[in-house]
């Protein structure tokens, strides 16, 4: 998602399927790192159980009336990334029915022609290894770019992205039925990138996570296990991936990714979160 983070007051090799690149947010076919990565055939994509057992240790379920200042924070104002075209603000998360709601509005504030959401647990939940998950129902309609991602949070002392690392649990654009999972790091003085695809129903709930650990990062929608990220000894400049991450949920509207074509006959759009679960491996 985005590769910069805005000041909290305003508001082997690596082994993965076939992958997407990014330079910023926007994916393309090429690996900007000429990092080596042996290519698996799509068909290794698979439903899986994983045999490593995990124990809850924090979550948000939504069952209140408003976001929980505990576990979030907002990030507010314009961020100036991605050629994004919202206003981000606090009055567009909501909570309801036993969800958070995240809405992206057709409504000019601050210059800019929309307003939406975007919150963050940084200085407050930190996750290094472990099980991440969210269960969200995602908006349709061009323009829309929801995400479920995480930051290093050494971004806050200094270091800069992409070598703080970022990885992005879900993003989802457009009205596709695709479903991105990428991780962001530094290597060699530039930016590497490497992630899939997975085709979904992302108008339906979904289950969307990383099982983490010293050895890998592996993407799950469901159960299907789709890419995994081998950062075992750092391999290729991965040592980001071995510190703390912060948790990230937003809606942006147009940029770099989505395009800046918006469908005004969807807004205003609804990002529906059930919850968001961190478990420690046992």
């Amino acid at each position: 998602m985005r590769r910069f983070f805005l000041n909290l007051a305003k508001s082997g090799m690596i082994l993965l399927l076939p992958g997407l690149f990014a330079v910023s947010c926007k994916k393309s076919d090429t690996n900007n790192n000429n990092v080596v990565i042996p290519v698996i055939p799509k068909d290794t994509v698979k439903t899986i159980t994983d045999t490593t057992t995990f124990k809850l240790v924090w979550s948000d379920e939504f069952n209140g009336t408003s976001v929980d200042p505990n576990n979030w924070n907002f990030e507010t104002g314009s961020l100036n990334v991605n050629n994004e075209k919202e206003y981000y603000q606090a009055a567009n998360a909501t909570v309801a029915n036993g969800n958070l709601v995240i809405t992206a509005k057709n409504e000019s504030v601050g210059g800019f022609p929309y307003t939406s959401a975007r919150m963050n647990t940084a200085n407050k939940i930190n996750v290094t290894y472990g099980k991440i998950e969210a269960r969200i129902k995602l908006p349709m309609g061009a323009g829309l770019w929801p995400a479920f991602w995480m930051l290093g949070s050494d971004i806050n002392s200094g270091v800069s992205w992409p070598s703080c690392g970022e990885i992005d649990i879900m993003e989802h654009i457009n009205a596709d039925s695709i479903i991105y999972g990428t991780m962001h790091w530094s290597s060699g003085g530039h930016e590497a990138d490497y992630g899939l695809n997975l085709a979904s129903s992302p108008s339906q709930y979904h289950i969307y996570s990383v099982t983490w650990d010293d050895t890998a990062i592996k993407w799950y929608v469901d159960n299907t296990l789709y890419v995994t990220g081998n950062i075992a000894n750092n391999v290729n400049s991965t040592d980001a991936f071995h510190k703390p991450f912060f948790i990230i949920l937003n809606l942006a509207v147009a940029g770099d990714f989505p395009g800046q074509n918006v469908d005004l006959s969807k807004l205003p759009a609804n990002m529906y979160v059930d919850y968001v679960r961190v478990y420690k491996a046992n």
